[in-house]
Parts: structure tokens; C-alpha cells; sequence
């Protein structure tokens, strides 16, 4: 008997298994998922006295996993992978190759689909139950599964080695700030320091790289927002758990149907909200032109927050200059104007090597010169990347007087 180490090593029979459960299940009528999951272990069960396959139950039990997924599973044979609280995010590219997050690792699982029309077919699904278009002249997909993961995926007319699916996964419970300084990722004093700046309305942005938690520090962020609040959330793919502000209006963009109408975009929310009497605008990310808009926003006297993708606090704030151009033709002098006045405080966080994600800097933006943004750096990370505070105090703290806060 041999024993399973890998998806390649007993793709022939997760194969085998399937075509016969798939024949049984139509000859019997079989609808129910609990009698499918019955014959599928019985099968197995079957291979397994044959000698062919290793008595490992948990090996055993992978396979029925698989097979069925393949069969009833909307996300074919990975489907058990959304169920594993253990992974983070899901990487297939190609049939022949996937890997998955755990723990901050990366690890390989193999081969997971036995041809490429399988793994398009789970993507095609996807598509269709988000109400979102992919195809030949469509080819890139972003939406969301019904749990809230983010999802994408890439047709093989643009992806060479076959379509690409990238999950990552939706987080169920919701981390706090408390639990993000139990883990390191900041001091209990730079967290107080930020329930001050954010409960006395300052405008906050958090800069980050790919995984960097840049969304879960944002939501653990909106922890602070006073409960009177009218909050309105504007983002691509619906992420962000706010559930204890009562008064909450949430709006997610979506994209063109089939005849190229219909589009609903980031800048067309903004705008929107505006006329909601918000008393704070928050953009789960922004990537483009909707930076004009946002930053409109933040200086007709509404407080927000918001994320983007920077390596630096100074990258971020480059950034940004580049995407206010793509939206609106203005003088450079007056953008950046536009971003001094409207970001009072950038927070720049980062996913280390070992996994683990940290906040590496908070800075207050208070002004431009010939060689880049002039910060006040609240915070910033030492030697042993540990944050701790360098400055003494803020430079603007009108809007915290106004709420009757001092910043400490």
C-alpha cells in the first residue's frame, strides 16, 4: 500500500473515484450532500481494500475531501482549503500547481485539478454567483465569495501556464487592536495614541505591501470611531466588519454586465456619499483616480480613513500624487497641497519574513518641500523592530481640541 503525500502523488485516483461517484450519484438520483459524501467514503473505502491506497485515515480522508469537492464542492476540488481556518489564501496557477498560506508560510499542495477546463469551469462558477463577467475578452476577475473572501482569477489566454485562482480568505472573527499588541504588532501606547487621533476625527491613511494587514488594521482601527457617528464604507469588494456603528451605510463598487453597462465605480461612491451626511468616509483601498475624489472629501470637513499599496510613507504619499493626476489635470503644487491638507496622519504597516505583521511607523503630514513630504514622525521602528515614539507631540491638534482630546 502506498502512502499519499501530495496532490500529484493520488491525483489518478481522486480521478477514478470521481467518475465512478459522479456515474453512481446520477444513477441513483443521489441529491442529498450527506448520502453523496456517504457513497464517496464508501468508494474509498473500496480503493483502500484493494491495497491501492495507504490505511492513513487522515489520507483517506483527504481524498474523500477532494472528490468531493470535485462533485458538489462550488469550488471543486479545493473546496475543503475554504473550510481549513488554518490557510490564509489559496494560490492556483495552473492545474498542475498550487500553494497555499498557513501560518505566514508558503507550501506547496500540487496538482489540485486534473485539467485546465476543470479548474475554468470552478471559475466560471465563481463568476456566476458573484453576478461578476469572465471570458475570452474578459479574461481578469475580481469578486467576492458569499463568506467574503477576495477573489481573482486569470483565464489562460492572458495567463500562459494556464488559469490562475487567488483566494484569500475572509477572516471570521474580527482581530482587535487589544490582540494586535498581545502579538507584537504595536505597543499598547502607540495603540492609545492612535484611539486619540482617530476618535478626535483625524484623517487617517494606511500604507502598506501586498498582505501586509493593511485592511485588518484599518478595521481594527474603526473600533475607535465614536458610536454617534453616520459611517459611510465605500470599497471594491466588501471586507471591512463595522457591525457596531448602528448608523452604517455600506456600498461596494460593481463592475459592467455583459453589454458594457452598468459600471458603479469607487469615485461615482465617493461623490454619493457626500450627499449622505456623513460624519466619516471610509475607503477600503484606493488604486486610482477615485484619490481626487477622496481627497475632496477629506477637505470639505469630513474626517475618513482609507489604505493603498506603499512601501514607505513617502512612496505612499507619491503615490498618491501619481493617482490624483489619472483623475483630474491640476498643477502638481495643488495636489500636493490637496494631500497635505487632506491626510493628517499616515500609518505604514508590514509583513515581516517570518510572517508576522507590524505596525513600522505613524507619522503626522504637515508639509512639502523640495525633497519630499515633511513628517512629524510619531512612531517609528528601532533597531529591533520594535515602535516606539520619537516625537513629543503634534504639530496640528486643532481638530482633537475641538473634540476636547489631548494628544498624549
Amino acid at each position: 500500500m502506498r502512502s499519499i503525500q501530495s496532490g500529484t502523488e493520488y491525483l489518478e485516483y481522486v480521478d477514478e473515484i470521481s467518475k465512478e461517484a459522479s456515474r453512481l450519484i446520477v444513477e441513483r438520483g443521489i441529491t442529498n450532500d450527506v448520502k453523496a459524501r456517504e457513497l464517496i467514503d464508501d468508494l474509498v473505502s473500496d480503493f483502500q481494500t484493494k491495497g491501492v491506497l495507504s490505511e492513513h485515515v487522515e489520507e483517506l480522508k483527504r481524498i474523500s475531501e477532494l472528490v468531493f469537492g470535485r462533485l458538489r464542492g462550488s469550488l471543486g476540488a479545493i473546496s475543503h482549503l475554504l473550510q481549513d481556518d488554518s490557510v490564509n489564501e489559496i494560490m492556483i496557477n495552473g492545474p498542475d500547481k498550487g500553494f497555499i498560506e498557513r501560518k505566514g508560510a508558503i507550501e506547496s499542495i500540487g496538482r489540485s485539478f486534473a485539467s485546465e477546463k476543470e479548474l475554468e469551469q470552478v471559475i466560471r462558477r465563481i463568476a456566476t454567483s458573484s453576478r461578476r463577467e469572465i471570458n475570452e475578452l474578459s479574461p481578469i476577475l475580481d469578486a467576492r465569495l458569499p463568506d467574503g473572501s477576495r477573489v481573482n482569477a486569470v483565464l489562460k489566454n492572458v495567463a500562459l501556464d494556464g488559469p490562475v485562482l487567488t483566494i484569500r480568505k475572509f477572516r471570521h472573527e474580527k482581530i482587535t487592536m487589544d490582540e494586535m499588541t498581545a502579538k507584537g504588532s504595536l505597543t499598547p501606547e502607540a495603540a492609545n495614541t492612535l484611539r486619540i487621533l482617530v476618535s478626535g476625527g483625524m484623517n487617517i491613511f494606511v500604507c502598506g505591501g501586498t498582505s501586509s494587514g493593511k485592511t485588518t488594521f484599518l478595521n481594527a482601527l474603526a473600533d475607535y470611531i465614536p458610536r454617534n457617528e453616520r459611517v459611510i464604507t465605500i470599497e471594491d469588494s466588501a471586507e471591512l466588519k463595522l457591525g457596531d456603528i448602528e448608523n452604517l451605510v455600506r456600498m461596494e463598487c460593481r463592475n459592467a454586465n455583459v453589454t458594457g453597462r452598468g459600471t458603479v465605480n469607487m469615485a461615482m461612491l465617493i461623490k454619493s456619499s457626500l450627499r449622505m451626511r456623513p460624519d466619516r468616509i471610509i475607503v477600503g483601498e484606493v488604486r486610482g483616480e477615485e484619490v481626487s475624489d477622496m481627497l475632496q472629501a477629506l477637505n470639505t470637513g469630513h474626517s475618513g480613513m482609507s489604505t493603498g499599496h506603499g512601501n514607505t510613507v513617502q512612496g505612499m504619499l507619491r503615490r498618491l500624487e501619481a493617482m490624483y493626476i489619472m483623475g483630474a489635470e491640476m498643477p502638481m503644487d495643488a495636489i500636493r497641497a490637496q494631500i497635505i491638507e487632506g491626510i493628517d496622519i499616515m500609518v505604514h504597516v508590514a509583513r515581516l519574513s517570518d510572517g508576522s505583521r507590524r505596525v513600522l511607523e505613524i507619522s503626522e503630514v504637515i508639509g512639502y518641500e523640495k525633497d519630499g513630504y515633511l513628517l512629524n514622525k510619531l512612531y517609528v521602528t528601532d533597531d529591533n523592530m520594535k515602535i516606539v515614539k520619537k516625537a513629543k507631540g503634534l504639530k496640528n491638534d486643532v481638530k482633537l481640541k475641538l473634540r476636547g482630546l489631548i494628544y498624549e
